[in-house]
């Protein structure tokens, strides 16, 4: 699942919006997936409850060293949100938290060898199987944070297909297009080679493009009340943003939700007891991501500029949720 790219921060609306591995290995399309079919069968990854290992801060002791290190996945916006997030609430707490952007590839391995402390953006068990194998007798996983991440095929609300299957003879009301993120996405690879002859969609025009362009559509069909269909996945602020729903995958072409982990280096785990506990404190609802996420990507908002203004304004509108975060009360 690692197709994701999204915009990028630092003012460059890359050339994808959430290329979110949600099913893909290329970094430059939305959607997850892994072109690695390998996964870590030693583990039962679905049986993490998001936040089930919170814990109140107020009951440690800050670490002497304040000066930790996270890992960001280039054009993976759910990484942007979930690690900002989190920096501001520990610089609120005295420490410096410095973000390198990275490819996920060498992120695991950076974190790996001690180079980053963490990253919260481990999709298991599928999407980043291979790169857990490379790495896991060096890192410690430290909770999962979301257990929602899904690929699927949205329409807007009020259209009449309920099912994927509903869309094989209702080809007219939906001008036999479906519309696609970029070719190399893991999206785009599981839809060409799963859904669509598992469904039989080959009358339909599959139109691959980009995530914006995808997006543009949505907005353009949405706002004139006509119907679409595209390729979309979990977590994706256009949930929030526009009238979509998902169709359901009866015969689960799409595969499994996958779980967003955290991970820590094992000598950074050991030397910030502090973060350590506070990454597993940390949880988001699909609906709090969603919300986040719009802030910080839309055009009409960040459009995927400023992180740490967009977090801020959105924990300044939402304070319950450090205060949660600190009791270590969250729930994804």
């Amino acid at each position: 699942m690692q197709t994701k790219k999204f915009l990028r921060f630092g003012g460059i609306a890359a050339a994808a919006v959430l290329m979110m591995s949600a099913c893909g290995a290329s970094n430059s399309g939305g959607g997850y997936g892994d072109d690695n079919d390998s996964a870590a069968g030693d583990k039962d990854w679905s049986k993490c409850a998001p936040g089930a290992d919170g814990a109140d801060l107020e009951s440690l002791e800050a670490d002497d060293d304040k000066k930790v290190k996270f890992a960001v996945f280039n054009g993976w916006d759910e990484t942007f949100a979930s690690v900002y997030t989190i920096k501001n609430l520990l610089e609120q707490d005295g420490y410096e938290v410095e973000v390198q952007e990275l490819e996920a590839g060498p992120a695991y391995s950076a974190v790996g060898r001690g180079d980053i402390d963490f990253h919260m953006d481990m999709m298991m068990p599928t999407t980043h199987a291979s790169y857990y194998d490379r790495v896991k007798n060096d890192i410690d996983l430290q909770g999962c944070w979301y257990g929602a991440a899904q690929n699927t095929i949205a329409v807007n609300e009020d259209s009449p297909a309920q099912t994927i299957d509903d869309l094989k003879t209702m080809g007219d009301d939906y001008d036999n297009t479906l519309y696609g993120i970029e070719a190399g996405a893991g999206l785009t690879k599981v839809t060409k080679e799963e859904v669509i002859p598992d469904y039989g969609l080959e009358g339909y025009e599959y139109k691959i493009s980009s995530t914006p362009a995808m997006l543009a559509q949505v907005k353009k069909s949405t706002d004139a009340g006509d119907n679409v269909a595209v390729t979309l996945w979990h977590p994706h602020w256009a949930y929030s943003k526009f009238p979509m729903r998902d169709l359901d995958d009866p015969k689960d072409s799409f595969g499994d939700k996958e779980i967003l982990y955290n991970v820590g280096n094992k000598d950074s785990v050991k030397k910030f007891p502090y973060v350590s506990q506070a990454v597993k404190n940390f949880a988001m609802t699909e609906e709090q991501l969603a919300d986040l996420e719009a802030l910080m990507f839309s055009e009409d908002e960040y459009n995927g500029e400023t992180p740490e203004k967009a977090v801020a304004e959105w924990l300044g509108d939402n304070p319950a949720f450090a205060k949660d975060f600190r009791a270590g009360k969250l729930e994804g």
